[in-house]
């Protein structure tokens, strides 16, 4: 079976795929803290820290499979 990703419980390889993308990595990244329960984390993720968070996620998708967990809350 393969690994489970961190976007949507998409196999590992797509996540990776989607976290390269620039526009799927903010819009995914802000879906998922959403769904998580993380109002202010997601916001975070839509309104700034765009490029930077675009690259951390991007750099622990590929390390250590899961995105950026900024915030707790």
């Amino acid at each position: 079976m393969a690994k489970k990703g961190d976007y949507f419980g998409l196999p590992y390889i797509v996540s990776v795929i989607l976290a390269i993308i620039p526009f799927t990595a903010w819009l995914f990244g802000f879906i998922t803290r959403f769904s998580e329960g993380k109002i202010i984390a997601g916001i975070l993720r839509l309104i700034g820290l765009g490029f930077i968070v675009w690259i951390v996620d991007l750099i622990l998708m590929i390390v250590s499979k899961h995105i950026l967990r900024l915030l707790p809350i």
